[in-house]
């Protein structure tokens, strides 16, 4: 941790740039970071992360570059670790060792939940479950407010913007309204039937 500094960003702020090398690897301390990719001119949401959150562990321990770009939603507190030092303690201190493993078959969990959901569920469906969660995570309270943008939403969901305002409409009929950013439930019951939350696909 002696070349580990602590630095805080803004939100939009690009931190990483797929492509370039893995020179550090990044813990969020507070804040919300996404993971994008971008091809052909076409850009799509890959992760959204908070706090406590890893990214770039594989390209660290495997001295790549990264796979991913990053950049923060929000104002985001960021921890950077040069990724030799990480190289040197991943060798040589069996208990780091383990713990990255850990963390490594975490993201590899994630991304085959994410994968499960794209392929297996239709867009309305994963709309439907996205919502249950967050009403979940917030406490059931029966509202919340989306805390990315919905076009972003819909870029992390697989779907057009377009795709999303449709999607949001036909939820209608199971007891969901947005107005802005903020999204209430007055029957979430029939939203847990239509969302499916599976515990091989969810986290």
């Amino acid at each position: 941790m002696r070349g580990a500094y602590v630095q805080n960003f803004p939100p939009h702020t690009e931190l990483i740039t797929e492509g370039d090398c893995a020179d550090f690897l990044h813990i969020v301390s507070s804040g919300t970071v996404e993971l994008f990719g971008t091809w052909q001119g076409r850009e799509s949401c890959m992760s959204l992360l908070g706090p406590n959150s890893t990214f770039m562990v594989a390209a660290t321990i495997k001295d790549r570059p990264y796979q991913m770009s990053a950049r923060t939603l929000k104002e985001s507190r960021i921890i950077l670790i040069p990724s030799a030092d990480v190289r040197e303690v991943f060798e040589h201190e069996p208990r780091f060792t383990v713990s990255i493993l850990d963390e490594l078959a975490t993201c590899y969990g994630e991304s085959v939940q994410n994968s499960k959901n794209i392929k297996f569920r239709t867009s309305i469906e994963r709309l439907a479950d996205f919502v249950f969660e967050q009403h979940v995570r917030e406490g059931c309270s029966g509202e919340f407010t989306l805390d990315i943008e919905k076009k972003k939403l819909a870029s992390y969901l697989g779907m057009t913007p377009e795709n999303l305002s449709r999607s949001f409409s036909a939820l209608r009929g199971h007891g969901v309204e947005i107005s802005g950013q903020v999204v209430t439930l007055s029957d979430h019951n029939d939203l847990e039937v239509l969302a499916r939350p599976d515990a091989l696909i969810d986290a």
